[in-house]
């Protein structure tokens, strides 16, 4: 008669704890310490070493917030240790919690000659030695005291919202959960955080570590079976068998007879049905996010020094990573490390994947930034490894735009893998495996890992989602997993790897093998041949507040895009035309910049301040860089001379001054603003802005059509405050709810007019915003600077556009196009779609009337419409400007802010895409100019659009130039280069021939091109 499985699991847990755990190491001897700490940022092996070292013992605090203590351990191993059947290792306990290893102290040893040996990491922090060959221990551990930045997020967000449930071992109580100034070191303290436990030589028991890990497996897959299944019962049979022999007064003696208690049901075999699993070691390493990129540095050195440990003791393991950015690194701070890599690679069993440098954001970054996030990742990989990667790799990004499928495709890869749908707050996504279907009709065969995750532990309950929740299942029976410690590194551990051999073929569990992302897609592109398709953009719901979070960071972006397109556009005029040599190199290191800028936890915005406050200062250095570049090349096309020249650089005529081209214009000033009746006007030829006493846009008249565009009795522009407390995730999320607490601000200090300008000023709270409107002698839009000092926490700032149109869709600018997204909410799906991400425009419209609302550095839009007792539609368009989250970065968006808007008609979209370039690219006056400038090249059709213009990558003198279709019609045009020429031919992303026609100087490149395709091209000049 046994006990009840309650009752037997706890027999058998106390066993494992209390009697067979404290003998995993037979013996502890001590070791000399003695350490230095760094007085500033890290330094190098050799500078540390030099230093003068101190005697350190157990119980001693190390280091304050962010930094660095090198420990030298020395001694020697004592006599008759290493036997057969046991293993000699360095233990280094730096104080390490029981909580996520990624979020705190990590190390990593050296030997005395500065050769890597591994990371030092929470749950893997053992070095093996070879008793032989290493009777003299020595060694250094780099040890970086990085602060627990999560404490704050579990003590005030998960905990409460377990409705009290006592949080986790080592965390803090709420009262003392706000670790956000831990995130600037000018406000971290310097007071050391932690203390070191224990360094020691162990001698480990094989035996006892064997039977552990067989009976964790064991026990985990019971939990996991039916109450009522037989599998169940002959597992907790043997386990119980195996407590019955164990002997805790003579454990080394009845070890061997446990073991063999569970040898008959860890040998009995996986079902014929059993689900499939490729199991690809990774560690999904962020790029920056709770620490800096500096410390991303050190962080890959640990991770991917330990996965080269475990490559040496495993040979079929295979580990995945992604980021060139992070390889470079490697190569840059560790060159002996990354030949280490080199070789693994070279064997296929180290597999950099992804081909971008480094895991963006997909929503926010422009057109041809995503272009180089694939070309300069894959570059590198195929110069330093000889690869492409065939797999575009996204597992934490947050949504994933409807351009990506065709970029990845255009960029060498096939398929698509990410997981982060699955933290959908609303609708699950109704696949695994299946096909992703672009704006343009590109596909990628795309999975998403069913156990929601890219950070598994191959436990059994990891294992059983990922079966039981895999949608495909019956058609296809193979999914992928991602395991390793992840998000700031760590990967695989030996018991990881020890739980993927244990359920290679077991009954109850699925089938795992180790294996490369290769093997997966390519076995599940064989076993399902048909699989279905989803259309357009993969939208997240949730981390919604990304769009606007960080305003300051995503200012520095859009403007650097545009002042490298800039840049490149007119050094390429000058150096096809032979005048000034191309500044590869410069360009090549800035692109590097803002793309690294673009990861997934930088440009969303969701950073802590230290990342933030340097990417802002890195964007300041690029905008001053690239304007040099730029005047030097204006100055070397257009001469010396007496002439006043515009330079143009936007894809569509500025006035009389063709795209792409310079020459003379007279430049429209501003019409000044009259007062009319209690409010005020600005207007020109085409339009008619009336304002009320308030400052607030009361009309807005077409005066073409006459058509009225302010919806009656309502007000634009209007700047409107809510309360924004998301339930979880500060930075991240906006909850629907805030739409119930909302202020308009209705009542100015002041109205003015100044010069050429109506100025309104507000105040609220602590803030004061101050808007600006002003409307030039030619153009069709309203030009609205909004200035804000922004005081205000937990609030987010919207600008509100009201407008008298019946739009079922909105259009709203994407990369190399535009997606339509519904105004009205049929579906659970349009009810979470209520903030969505545009990038200069967004366009209503009814039939051929409409408005633009374009902006110049804001990408969180809503846009929502309502039936008016009148019987009329307004169509509301509303910016996000501002927000004020304390988590991670509790001075986030606080400060001063110019943020630019347009609103103008727009009776199609290729003019809401003019008024989008005209506020980003804004024309350049050149004084003291001797000439013109003839456009590069030049494109026929009007809805086919110049998006770069660049010298090739392999340094040929080629003219790339890459365009597309915007309009979303089939398109003919003629491409003609303002430069002779002697091939002109079609490439790929990556700058590769497609094989296709050739054109010849003397023949015209014309091109056909199907809805928002982008075509690029390779132009040799004489």
């Amino acid at each position: 008669m046994h006990d009840n499985d309650g009752q037997a699991l706890l027999r058998i847990g106390n066993v494992l704890s209390n009697q067979l755990g404290p003998r995993l190491y037979r013996r502890i001897s001590p070791l000399t310490v003695t350490a230095w700490e760094a007085p500033g940022e890290p330094v190098p092996f050799a500078e540390a070493v030099a230093q003068s070292f101190e005697p350190f013992a157990a119980g001693q605090g190390w280091s304050k917030p962010w930094g660095t203590t090198w420990f030298h351990i020395t001694g020697e191993v004592p006599p008759g240790w290493g036997s057969p059947g046991t293993a000699v290792q360095l233990l280094v306990d730096l104080g390490f919690s029981g909580l996520l290893p990624a979020f705190q102290a990590e190390g990593l040893a050296y030997r005395p000659d500065g050769s890597i040996v591994k990371g030092i990491e929470p749950f893997n922090h053992v070095v093996d030695l070879d008793p032989a060959g290493d009777a003299e221990v020595d060694f250094y551990v780099e040890a970086a005291s990085n602060p627990n930045m999560l404490e704050h997020f579990f003590a005030t967000t998960l905990a409460p919202a377990a409705g009290g449930a006592p949080l986790p071992s080592g965390f803090a109580s709420p009262r003392r959960a706000d670790v956000t100034h831990l995130g600037d070191k000018a406000t971290a303290g310097t007071e050391p955080i932690y203390t070191l436990r224990r360094i020691a030589l162990v001698e480990r028991d094989l035996a006892v570590d064997g039977l552990l890990r067989d009976a964790a497996a064991l026990m985990g897959l019971m939990r996991e079976l039916d109450a009522a299944s037989p599998r169940r019962a002959a597992i907790r049979h043997a386990l119980e068998r195996m407590c019955d022999v164990l002997d805790p007064d003579d454990i080394g003696n009845t070890v061997a007879a446990a073991a063999g208690e569970l040898r008959t049901v860890l040998a009995s075999p996986a079902h014929p049905s059993a689900h499939s699993i490729v199991a690809v070691g990774h560690a999904h390493l962020d790029s920056a996010w709770l620490w800096p990129t500096r410390e991303t540095v050190r962080k890959a050195a640990r991770t991917f020094s330990n996965v080269l440990t475990l490559m040496d003791a495993d040979p079929g393991f295979v580990f995945a990573a992604s980021s060139a950015q992070q390889f470079d690194w490697v190569k840059q701070f560790y060159p002996a490390l990354f030949e280490r890599i080199r070789a693994r690679v070279q064997e296929g069993r180290f597999i950099p994947v992804g081909g971008m440098w480094v895991e963006s954001d997909t929503n926010m970054p422009g057109g041809e930034a995503l272009v180089r996030q694939f070309l300069l990742g894959q570059n590198f990989f195929y110069r330093e490894f000889g690869v492409v990667s065939r797999e575009a790799w996204l597992p934490d990004s947050f949504g994933f735009t409807a351009a990506l499928p065709q970029i990845a495709r255009g960029a060498g890869a096939n398929s698509f893998l990410t997981q982060k749908l699955s933290w959908n707050d609303t609708n699950r996504m109704p696949h695994h495996t299946f096909l992703w279907e672009g704006l343009d009709g590109s596909r990628i065969f795309t999975h998403f890992p069913p156990n929601d995750t890219y950070g598994s532990d191959l436990g059994p309950g990891d294992l059983a989602k990922a079966e039981r929740q895999y949608a495909e299942r019956g058609a296809s029976n193979v999914s992928l997993t991602l395991f390793g410690w992840s998000d700031g590194g760590g990967g695989p551990t030996p018991e990881m790897l020890a739980a993927a051999h244990r359920n290679r073929d077991l009954e109850g569990a699925p089938r795992v093998t180790l294996g490369s992302p290769a093997q997966f897609f390519d076995e599940a592109k064989r076993t399902l041949p048909e699989p279905a398709v989803w259309y357009g953009e993969m939208y997240l719901e949730g981390h919604r507040g990304t769009y606007t979070s960080q305003a300051r960071t995503k200012q520095g972006n859009r403007r650097s895009e545009h002042l490298l397109r800039e840049a490149e556009l007119w050094n390429a005029t000058a150096a096809v035309r032979g005048l000034i040599d191309y500044p590869y190199e410069e360009l090549e290191s800035i692109w590097q910049t803002v793309l690294l800028l673009q990861f997934h936890d930088i440009l969303p915005g969701s950073a802590i301040a230290w990342v933030h406050d340097e990417a802002e200062e890195d964007y300041r250095r690029i905008a001053t860089r690239l304007e040099e570049l730029i005047g030097a090349a204006q100055r070397a096309l257009a001469g010396h001379g007496s002439k006043r020249i515009v330079f143009n650089a936007a894809p569509v005529p500025a006035g009389s001054v063709a795209a792409l081209g310079a020459g003379s214009a007279v430049v429209s000033p501003a019409v000044a603003p009259v007062r009319s009746g209690d409010g005020y006007e600005l207007s020109n030829e085409h339009v008619v802005a009336g304002f009320d006493a308030y400052g607030a846009i009361s009309s807005f008249v077409d005066r073409r059509t006459g058509r009225q565009l302010i919806a009656p009795g309502a007000a634009a522009s209007v700047l409107q405050i809510f309360r924004d407390t998301p339930a979880m995730f500060e930075a991240w999320d906006i909850d629907r709810s805030y739409r119930r607490s909302m202020t308009e601000l209705r009542t100015p200090e002041a109205v003015e007019i100044a010069g050429d300008s109506l100025v309104v000023n507000h105040t609220y709270g602590k803030s004061s915003i101050v808007q600006r409107y002003w409307l030039a002698g030619d153009d069709s839009e309203l030009q609205i600077e909004t200035t804000v000092d922004w005081h205000e926490q937990e609030k987010l700032l919207k600008l509100a556009f009201p407008l008298d149109l019946r739009a079922d869709q909105a259009a709203s600018e994407i990369q190399f196009g535009h997606v339509r997204r519904p105004t009205y909410v049929n579906t659970s799906w349009d009810h979470a779609r209520f903030e969505t991400v545009a990038h200069r425009w967004v366009h209503v419209g009814e039939g051929d009337f409409g408005a633009v609302v374009a902006n110049g550095s804001t990408y969180g839009h809503d846009i929502t419409r309502a039936v008016r007792a009148d019987g009329g539609t307004t169509t509301l368009v509303r910016e996000s400007l501002l927000r004020g989250p304390k988590y991670p970065d509790p001075q986030a968006d606080q400060g001063l802010h110019v943020l630019r808007t347009a609103l103008g008609v727009a009776p199609g979209v290729l003019d809401a895409v003019a008024a989008g370039y005209r506020i980003n690219l804004p024309a350049r006056t050149l004084d003291d100019a001797g000439h013109s400038v003839e456009p590069v090249v030049a494109v026929s059709a009007e809805s086919v659009l110049v998006e770069a213009v660049k010298l090739a990558e392999d340094r040929s003198g080629d003219l790339i130039v890459r365009l597309y279709e915007a309009a979303g019609a089939r398109t003919r045009t003629t491409v003609e280069p303002g430069f002779g020429f002697t091939t002109a031919r079609a490439t790929d992303l990556l700058e590769r021939d497609l094989g296709g026609r050739t054109w010849q100087s003397r023949d015209s490149i014309e091109l056909d091109l199907r809805p928002f395709e982008i075509v690029t091209l390779r132009i040799s000049p004489f």
